[in-house]
């Protein structure tokens, strides 16, 4: 099965690339954006507020734990890759898509 272009799978998990809009009137995955998933959150940019945001927002969609979402690339950009620990690419698409 492949996978949509903002997932690679891992051996213990997967690296979700992801777009984000901080600032929005809502938490909410907004689909595709080029190769990454649109996801905004209310958060504002500042002192890694919107970065927070986005963690607790995709462990609560995911249904993981916040220990397993993990921002590995893109601390100050809007582009971030982030490593979800415990979770198959298949499970990830089907939660976000549902």
């Amino acid at each position: 099965m492949s996978h949509p272009p903002y997932l690679r799978a891992l051996p213990d998990g997967v690296f979700l690339s992801v777009k984000v809009q901080p600032r929005a009137s809502r938490n909410q995955i907004g689909g595709l954006h080029g190769d990454e998933l649109k996801v905004a959150v209310t958060a504002p940019p500042v002192d890694s507020a919107a970065n927070q945001a986005v963690v607790e927002f995709l462990a609560e969609t995911l249904g993981l734990p916040r220990r397993s979402v993990t921002l590995v690339r893109g601390q100050t950009s809007r582009h971030k890759v982030f490593c979800l620990d415990g979770i198959t690419a298949e499970q990830v698409a089907s939660k976000l898509t549902s």
